[in-house]
């Protein structure tokens, strides 16, 4: 009977009276909170309340806790539906997970939507219980019939904490880790999103149906998710297509054009690609930071006699300007040849629009005089 007493006083202290919407303060002083984490284009809430290891009447039950306030195993709370049941995982109402997509826990499939979340503590694994039932108050009428989802997961020691804590641990593009912390214990579980880029493209197609579509710059960076992520190329290439060629929306410029090209060469198809570059590069529309920019990439991948080639175009169409000659030095350092770069670094340098480039350019200045090599 003291543990049921225990494990009721986490819900009705006494001489209260429970009614939902009314504007007293929660039962037990537990207080609400909420913590939400985005997974890629996946937002996942918990809801909870929030109860102290000191008790409401300032009684420290620190190592009071596991195993006793909070019962191992299912526990028949003595109201209810007369089962055994598993802790609310937290206080008061249920505990609410809730995910905006499908999702997999702990390497096991959970449909988007709402569920209470129930823990069955134990002193070396836990059971996390995720149910359709989301609007109960505690655990009383708990059924399992309605549970969506149960995985096993293991607790670890943890930091003393007050206050019963829900937060993401780890945070990566496609995965998050959630852990209940309380007193000095923790409960992880890993929460993956499977097929993220099909979240991001199936959002992506329907953003183009919107203002974001009214244009040439939304279907350009749709295209540049898919190449950079290298994933769905051929819907990156029909992007890049209307980008260039769709009546009212498409622009050929060298923006859309140099998009085009990165998607043909990603999927393979080089000749094409650098048509289509050969385009870009020759537009009017190219400026001078435009062809920098392509040649500071050619250098990243490599292709320094091509690179050269581009940051000699840039000359001949745009003269002595910014940022010309820092193209020169980069490409002629690169290509083995130190007192061209040495010459067009110190002329770049002289043209700095700012302290931090001249900076920069000093000090490759600096490193070409002495003969070191510079980072491309």
């Amino acid at each position: 009977m003291l543990r049921i007493a225990l494990y009721l006083a986490l819900a009705i202290p006494a001489g209260a009276q429970f009614v939902p919407g009314l504007a007293i303060p929660p039962s037990g002083n537990n207080q609400k909170a909420t913590v939400t984490q985005y997974i890629g284009p996946v937002r996942v809430t918990i809801d909870y309340s929030s109860p102290a290891v000191h008790g409401p009447d300032g009684k420290d039950r620190r190592g009071q806790i596991w195993g006793k306030l909070v019962p191992y195993g299912l526990t028949d709370l003595g109201f209810g539906n007369g089962k055994p049941a598993p802790w609310r995982a937290g206080a008061n109402e249920n505990t609410v997970f809730t995910v905006s997509e499908n999702v997999s826990i702990e390497g096991k499939p959970l449909p988007a939507g709402r569920y209470g979340l129930h823990m069955i503590a134990g002193p070396q694994e836990w059971t996390l219980i995720f149910s359709k039932d989301s609007n109960a108050w505690g655990s009383f009428y708990y059924d399992p019939a309605a549970d969506a989802l149960r995985v096993t997961v293991k607790p670890r020691k943890h930091e003393y904490r007050e206050w019963l804590t829900y937060e993401f641990t780890t945070r990566r593009p496609a995965e998050s880790v959630a852990e209940l912390e309380w007193e000095e214990l923790a409960v992880p579980w890993t929460i993956k999103v499977e097929n993220i880029n099909d979240l991001y493209i199936s959002q992506l197609k329907e953003n183009l149906t919107n203002v974001q579509g009214f244009g040439w710059h939304g279907w350009v960076a749709a295209s540049q998710f898919c190449v950079t992520e290298n994933t769905h190329l051929e819907q990156a290439l029909e992007w890049a297509e209307i980008a260039v060629n769709k009546p009212f929306i498409g622009e050929a410029n060298f923006t859309t054009l140099g998009n085009k090209a990165q998607v043909l060469e990603k999927l393979g198809r080089k000749e094409e690609a650098r048509a289509a570059m050969q385009l870009a590069i020759h537009h009017p529309s190219a400026t001078p930071l435009d062809l920098h920019q392509y040649g500071r990439r050619l250098l990243a991948e490599k292709k320094d006699k091509e690179a050269l080639e581009i940051f000699l175009l840039n000359q001949e169409r745009n003269g002595d300007q910014w940022p010309v000659h820092v193209g020169l030095a980069r490409g002629y350092a690169a290509n083995g040849d130190p007192k061209q770069a040495l010459e067009h670094a110190r002329k770049a340098a002289a043209q700095a629009p700012d302290a931090l480039n001249r900076k920069n350019l000093e000090a490759m200045v600096k490193a070409l005089e002495a003969g070191n090599p510079i980072a491309q």
